[in-house]
């Protein structure tokens, strides 16, 4: 009996490898300077679910930073609900991970999820109680994450009218103010 863990939502559905690498999902556990930190490893797909999946255990009101890397634009709100964030993270969860270019990070007092332009999940935290929910997802801890088979680049995104028309959609149903990019990234 295999008794690995799957991506839900793997093309191909079954035990077979997805999309470059087996369907084995994982995280790097790190401290520094007093800040516990997981990199997480996965599909693109998994890696927005994820992010919608552990935002139910932030704070009742979360910041949130939204950057399309596409058009240069960057979204801010403060104390926004999480409910109301959640909602808009189900909403973005399929253009996300078909065209990624976007940098979203959602901030508690004590913890921030950031998922990156190229579709990582990285948490920062105060306590190391996420990679309990980690491993408890079926997550499993590496020492280091395997070599990448390819890197994208921020510098060759196209043009997605689709995605463009979702983020500007979910910034408005959260109240989030729009603005240039900050380019100290």
């Amino acid at each position: 009996m295999n008794l690995q863990m799957r991506s839900e939502m793997s093309p191909l559905g079954s035990d077979e490898p997805g999309r470059f690498r087996a369907l084995l999902d994982w995280f790097i556990a790190s401290v520094r300077d007093g800040v516990y930190i997981a990199r997480i490893g996965t599909t693109a797909e998994r890696a927005v679910d994820l992010m919608h999946a552990l935002s139910v255990h932030l704070d009742p009101a979360v910041d949130v930073v939204m950057t399309d890397w596409r058009t240069g634009t960057e979204w801010v709100g403060v104390d926004v609900a999480l409910p109301d964030l959640r909602e808009a993270l189900g909403r973005l969860r399929f253009p996300l991970a078909t065209y990624g270019g976007v940098e979203l990070t959602v901030v508690g007092p004590d913890d921030q999820l950031s998922l990156t332009p190229e579709l990582l999940l990285v948490i920062y935290a105060r306590s190391d109680r996420w990679y309990f929910l980690l491993d408890g997802l079926g997550l499993s801890e590496r020492a280091a994450p395997p070599a990448p088979v390819w890197v994208p680049t921020r510098s060759r995104l196209a043009h997605s009218p689709e995605l463009a028309t979702a983020l500007a959609a979910a910034a408005a149903r959260l109240g989030l103010t729009a603005g240039p990019a900050s380019t100290e990234r």
